[in-house]
Order: C-alpha cells, then structure tokens, then sequence
C-alpha cells in the first residue's frame, strides 16, 4: 500500500479541495499519512495570493525531500496554474497539475511513476468539481462556488482558477445532508466569491439567498458559517435570513480593501465606502452581538499618507470586531503592477502594523461586549496545558479547563472574562469550567 500526504496552503477552499483529492486517494487504496510518516507521494495544493506563498512553496518541497527523497512530488493550486515552468524546475518537483487538471491527477501521472507539467490555458477549468473537507478538523468546509467573474486589480485569482462557477443547491444540500451522517457539528460555507452562487454552464441559473435557504432546512447540522462574502453580493435579505435563521451564525467576514473610494476605484473594487458602512449597520441593527471580519490591504499603489488615514478612520469609527490585514504584493499580470505612486515597503510595514494593532483593540473591545452573557460554544480538540478552546457562535475564541467529554460538543456557556492571551474564560451555568 503507497503512502500519501498533503500539505495545504492558502484559503478554506484549498483545504475543502485537498480533503476531496485525499479521499479520492483513499477510494483507489492509498494510505493517507501525515507528512513526516515517509510518504511516497507528496501532494501540495499551493496558494499564490502573496509572493510569499510562492516562497512556502519552495520550501515545503525542500522539506519533503529530506523526508522522503526517493518520493514522487506533485504541486496542484492556484501557484501551480500561474507559473507551472517555474514550479516544474524546482528541484524535487516531479509534476505540476493546472486548474483543469488537479481533479484528474490518476489520469494524468500513471500511478504516480510518471512526471510532468499538465497545466492548460485557464479558460480550459470550466468544470466544476465538488468538494468538502471532513475528518480533518472540528468544521467542515463545503465548496459551493469557484472562480471569479471580478477583475479586482490586485488580483491573480481570476487567472489561477478562472471563470465564476457554481454547484447546484440541489448538490450542495445533497453533500450537506452526507456530512450530517457523520459528527461534524459546524459546515463553512466556501469559495471564490460565494455571493456570486449560482453560476452554471456561463449562465446564472439560481442565487446565494435560495441556497442558503435550502440549507437552513438540512437536520443534523448545527451550525452553517458563511466564509466570506463581497459587500455588493451580501443583500439586506441575506442578512435579515441570517437573523432570524436557525442555523446560519450571526458572523460575516466582508472584504472591504480600503476604506478609501479613489483607492477602491483604483482596485477595481464594485463599491464603494457608503455601501459597505451601510450593510455594517444593518447587520449590527438587527445582530447587535454578530462578528464582523474584515479584509483590508495596505500599501496600494497610490495610497498617500492621506488615503491611508481615510482607511485607519473608517475602520476605528465601524463597529467590526476584527481585522484580516494584508501588506500589498506585486503580482505579475495585474493591472497593479504598472500602476504609479509604488508605496516604499517600510511604509508598507509600517501601515500594516498600525491596523494590526487597532485589529487587536477592536477584538478585545468586541469581546468585552459579549462578556457575562450566554452562548452556545463548540468546542474543538485544540488543547494546550491542560486548556482546551472553542468558538461562540458568533465568532469568539474561548478557553476551557480541558475535558475530552467537550471535544467535539455545543455546550452552552457564560462568559466570565478576557485571559492574559486574549481569548475568554467561560462557565456553564452550573459550574465553573476554569479558573484564573
């Protein structure tokens, strides 16, 4: 029996695909281990949204052959479709699998003793394939979309996975309805741009709204969480279903980039600050305790000290809980790219640090907010010293007295107080779970 591992890097919908191709390994008699168990054949299903994740790249590929040097290395993901020769030439790569071609790798590489580069021009992935991940962690998290139809100026995700594409509802709820067989408590809902659902064969045939209420109707599942979703596509009846829904979680993660206009215009982006301050408020006025995530890049080309600012403000008046900061990147076939007003890579940093820290301020003061009041956690099997963690419902990150009866559980909960790390303390209304 041949062993196989994967390694994963990048967003949610990379990891729901690497959990399909590994079962699919798995159905043919693989034995699926963990990356230093000397695999066989390696699978690396890469990221290329920063040059950084290019980097990680070279260096997991490095480490795998240390760990196993006679094994066969195969990189599929989004780096793999941008820049199959380069990838094809690092040492210990054997083949390289393109958008069209990652699902079809057993057609491809002849049991794996045959290498190559199997990478086709992008407007060739026009299939799509579903996946979810399962058994790898506490939450599943289900595909139902890939592909984008935006051409955002910063961004190679439209080259690296092509034209919008969706599931069916009747697919999705289909997949849904096998999760709940098992013991998963939580599904994530994932994908390119998944307010844009219902894209089938180039034609929109059905929406996001009648997906998710679809969903809302599989037992079983506990709790369904929308990953992340375009302000443009997240309607004011998305938000009033999710308010009054019995399993969709009062939590939104919303890009939103800049909160400068000339700065959104500049990327491409299909909105603008008005729009994005206005669905902040209609979600807080109808989940006045719902988690909002935001997306936010600093150092665009044009992003003056003033522009900057106008972003800082926006966000330290918005009331979001939490910030996903990213240090702009130069990515070659971007409009970007050849932009002028390049911002020095000091000031980059500096920008970067400057959101990080007023990301820190807006969780701690979201999290004080929800203190002393009672949710439903479920907690996970992340257990250090003796503490083991869980999320809320709405997105807070609590600590737990480790009992492997929780693992796994909802249990419903008081929250008592912010930890020296910053997750909070919580009690069950009978006894105490921890103390400090």
């Amino acid at each position: 029996m041949k062993k196989v591992a994967f390694y994963t890097l990048g967003c949610k919908l990379n990891y729901s695909e690497t959990s399909s191709i590994s079962r699919m390994f798995e159905d043919r008699g693989y034995a699926k281990v963990d990356f230093t168990d000397s695999p066989d054949i390696f699978i690396i299903n890469t990221c290329s949204v920063t040059e950084n994740a290019d980097k990680k790249c070279k260096k997991i590929v490095k480490e795998a052959k240390k760990i196993s040097p006679e094994s066969f290395v195969t990189i599929i993901g989004c780096y793999a479709q941008l820049k199959p020769k380069e990838i094809s030439e690092i040492p210990g790569v054997d083949a390289v699998l393109g958008a069209a071609e990652k699902f079809r790798l057993f057609d491809h590489l002849d049991d794996f003793t045959k290498g190559g580069v199997f990478a086709s021009e992008i407007k060739e992935a026009k299939a799509y394939n579903s996946s979810y991940s399962i058994a790898d962690r506490t939450r599943t998290f289900l595909k139902v979309q890939d592909g984008c139809n935006y051409g955002c100026s910063f961004c190679t995700i439209p080259l690296a996975r092509g034209k919008s594409r969706s599931d069916s509802i009747e697919n999705v709820v289909q997949q849904a309805k096998e999760i709940a067989k098992t013991d998963v408590k939580e599904v994530v809902l994932t994908g390119v741009n998944i307010g844009d659902f219902g894209i089938q064969e180039g034609r929109r045939k059905e929406k996001f709204i009648d997906l998710v209420k679809a969903l809302d109707e599989v037992d079983g599942i506990e709790r369904f969480r929308i990953s992340s979703i375009e302000p443009n596509l997240l309607s004011n009846e998305v938000i009033e279903f999710v308010a009054q829904s019995k399993r969709f979680v009062p939590h939104f993660h919303i890009p939103l980039q800049s909160g400068s206009d000339s700065i959104l215009k500049k990327m491409n982006r299909r909105y603008l600050s008005d729009l994005y301050q206005s669905r902040v408020e209609k979600i807080k006025s109808l989940m006045p305790d719902c988690c909002i995530g935001v997306d936010v890049i600093v150092g665009f080309p044009g992003e003056t000290e003033e522009e900057f600012l106008k972003t800082y403000n926006f966000l330290n008046e918005l009331d979001i809980s939490y910030l996903h900061v990213f240090t702009y990147s130069e990515r070659p076939n971007t409009k970007a790219v050849h932009m002028i007003g390049v911002v020095d890579q000091g000031e980059r940093n500096k920008r970067s640090k400057m959101l990080r820290s007023l990301s820190e301020k807006k969780r701690r003061f979201f999290y004080e907010q929800q203190l002393n009041k009672t949710f439903q956690v479920l907690f996970e099997e992340d257990v250090e010293d003796g503490v083991m963690h869980g999320f809320t419902e709405n997105y807070v990150r609590v600590s737990a007295k480790y009992d492997p009866i929780l693992i796994n559980e909802i249990k419903e909960v008081t929250l008592l107080s912010i930890n020296d790390k910053g997750h909070v303390d919580v009690m069950e209304p009978e006894e105490t779970l921890i103390h400090h």
